[in-house]
């Protein structure tokens, strides 16, 4: 091996020409390359470093010619260069390249994320005796298979025939074979006994009835590895009876699973079993790209099949620690689950008719009310003398208990909308016509429910802002009346300031909100996913002491009780302790952090006048209403944002669906402005 000193003066002469920088590489390495018993991997890693592109626009252009014409032209050098590529490569195993390698564990999806976050930066080193140890040292940047496999075909081929490599249908003992084989057999064996677990099965009761394929498969298998064994078999044609029995069997296997997803909507999911059928879909998709390589037709397959697998192999490892995929993977079907609750949920946001649309009105006062008295409360528990944690504690329920009476009175709390409405959007565009001759047509029937969403929002806001108002008025004047003091009177001009954007950090705090608004929903969906995957309701209703205490049917209504409110709950109950402990965080870790609601900021206007004895100036009242409005922008604006993005992803739509969304939207309001706040008129029969 070449020492430290030594390597310096290679790397100052990488400004010379490619063809120089070869014909150096193998002089400085000649020694080395000269001993037998020479099997270091420096002089390939430098010699792929002189052809691994700098930048990703180069990764097309790549180009092995110098590497080619000068073996050519030096014989010597070139018989050196054959015999230690096949040291180096000889009787490598590589059979967990094709069982391990860029496949998800079984284990959760936390321990994936870490694992492939160290790997990608710190990997795991396999034994020197591994083809993958090889790999690793070589190819060790995650693009390099991109550029491999931009190799034109010609050079390729050139470079194999100059190697003097045997195929895999032509080596020694057959090895390469036998490890194709043993792996295949490995991830047979893995996919028949996960298929078969209890978690992974009841996602399919369709199959229960019928033998299940990855038995099927496991015995075909075998038959077939005993053939190749017991005849010392190199390949088998695509007409042979096995393969073409593997392919149906594996065609059913692939359907297994996609039921399996797809069957989510009726049974909920699990990340667990999420990441199981994940496992199981790569290890399908693995043991058909492998499986290939053992059908041979013609001679001259046997050359650019062994090319083929070389770079498939590369092409796994330089990809095992992709963690974008992962997550995009793992997060997919779980958050259309989620947002798939909220979609049916926002439904019940939206209205269509004009009663419809003072029914919501209606609602949203009620709201109004609930938070004027929540907006008391707070004012008198911010005079409880306690520590920072104990206002925490105290705000959290006063919150908690103040939304979760709004959701179980059936009243509407106007910024809960939009992360329930942006799933129904996108469901909307998803589930509209389709086809080339009917774009417009889903684009504009979208705007139209558009226009329902935004007057849904719109009164639901003038609802909740209009009675917050005179509620928390009417409190505090009561109080003054009862007890003889304002209790607003010291805190006013921190009431009336927070609705000002040049006194406080106001657009940020309203973001918080909406972020949280965001999250309240996340929790509802995954809630409603989670006790559907693992049939809480059912096991409710059929609770045996249950039912003898209290009977059949007041057990079945606790079960649809259950089903019906307890995500909701959930949700918001832990809106109520986000919005709470934000304050409180804030002054923990030093920062200006708070949360700013439309709803609580109207009725803070009212206390904030009656504590100053019913005056504020004109710029108060100005900033005051005009905050009110900002405030509620931004709720919606980045509750609705971050719903929809998650909608988009969930169901793998792409961005460029949003802009002709937008467009038709826009259009749809320049002819018909009215429609976005009020309801259009009833046509009379």
């Amino acid at each position: 091996m070449l020492r430290s000193s030594n390597l310096k003066p290679f790397r100052m002469r990488e400004k010379l020409s490619t063809n120089q920088q070869v014909k150096y590489l193998f002089e400085k390495f000649y020694i080395q390359l000269s001993d037998p018993s020479y099997i270091e991997l420096d002089f390939l890693s430098y010699l792929i470093a002189i052809f691994r592109p700098k930048r990703k626009s180069l990764y097309y252009q790549v180009d092995i010619r110098p590497l080619l014409d000068y073996l050519k032209e030096s014989n010597e050098h070139r018989d050196l260069f054959v015999k230690y590529m096949h040291r180096v490569l000889d009787q490598k195993d590589f059979d967990q390249l094709i069982t391990d390698t860029g496949i998800i564990s079984y284990a959760d999806f936390r321990y994936e994320i870490k694992k492939r976050f160290t790997e990608k930066y710190l990997p795991s080193q396999p034994p020197k005796s591994t083809l993958q140890y090889v790999l690793n040292q070589i190819f060790y940047h995650s693009k390099d298979a991109d550029w491999v496999a931009a190799i034109p075909a010609k050079q390729q081929h050139e470079l194999y025939v100059i190697c003097q490599f045997n195929s895999l249908y032509e080596s020694e003992h057959n090895f390469e074979i036998k490890e194709i084989l043993y792996g295949l057999e490995v991830l047979v064996q893995r996919i028949t006994g996960r298929a078969m677990e209890t978690d992974v099965s009841k996602m399919v009761p369709e199959f229960q009835n019928f033998d299940s394929p990855f038995i099927a498969i496991m015995r075909e298998f075998n038959e077939l590895n005993d053939r190749f064994l017991g005849d010392h078999m190199q390949f088998m044609t695509s007409d042979d009876l096995a393969y073409k029995q593997i392919l149906v069997l594996h065609k059913q296997c692939e359907n297994y699973i996609d039921t399996a997803f797809s069957n989510s909507h009726r049974f909920g999911i699990s990340i667990k079993v999420n990441q199981s059928l994940l496992r199981i879909r790569q290890q399908l998709e693995r043991i058909k790209t492998i499986l290939s390589f053992l059908v041979i037709n013609e001679a001259q397959e046997k050359m650019t099949k062994t090319i083929a697998f070389a770079q498939t192999l590369i092409d796994y490892n330089c990809r095992k620690s992709n963690i974008r995929k992962l997550v995009g993977q793992s997060t997919q079907l779980l958050a259309y689950e989620i947002t798939h609750h909220t979609a049916q949920t926002g439904e019940h946001y939206i209205t269509s008719s004009k009663k419809e649309y003072w029914r919501m009105f209606r609602s949203a006062c009620g709201g109004g009310i609930i938070v004027g008295v929540m907006c008391i409360i707070k004012l008198f528990l911010g005079k409880v003398d306690t520590s920072e944690f104990g206002h925490a504690l105290l705000y959290s329920m006063n919150y908690a208990i103040g939304f979760t009476a709004i959701y179980l009175f059936g009243a509407t709390l106007a910024t809960k909308q939009p992360a329930m409405t942006a799933s129904a959007l996108v469901a909307a565009i998803q589930n509209g016509a389709s086809g080339q001759d009917q774009t417009r047509h889903k684009y504009w029937n979208f705007a139209i429910f558009f226009a329902r969403l935004f007057r849904s929002q719109f009164i639901a806001f003038v609802g909740n802002v209009i009675m917050a108002f005179p509620v928390s008025l009417l409190l505090v004047w009561g109080i003054q009346e009862v007890f003889h003091f304002n209790p607003a009177a010291n805190k006013w001009l921190k009431l009336v300031n927070e609705l000002n954007p040049t006194e406080t950090p106001m657009i940020l705090h309203a973001c918080i909100a909406g972020v949280f608004l965001f999250l309240s929903g996340i929790i509802a969906g995954s809630i409603s996913n989670r006790d559907k995957h693992n049939s809480v309701y059912y096991r409710i209703e059929e609770q045996p002491v249950l039912k003898k205490v209290f009977g059949k049917e007041k057990t079945a209504k606790v079960a649809r009780f259950y089903e019906k409110k307890w995500a909701g709950i959930v949700s918001n109950i832990w809106f109520g302790v986000f919005m709470g402990t934000t304050a409180s965080v804030g002054m923990f870790l030093g920062l200006n952090l708070d949360i700013r609601h439309i709803t609580f900021a109207s009725g803070n206007l009212a206390l904030g006048w009656f504590g100053h004895d019913r005056y504020l100036s004109t710029e108060m009242w100005i900033w005051g209403i005009l905050g009110i409005g900002i405030i509620g922008f931004f709720n919606f604006l980045v509750s609705f944002s971050l719903s929809l993005t998650l909608a988009f992803r969930s169901r793998n739509l792409s961005f460029g669906e949003l802009i002709k969304m937008a467009k038709a939207v826009w259009i749809y309001f320049k002819i018909s402005p009215r429609s976005f706040f009020f309801p259009p008129e009833e046509k009379k029969k």
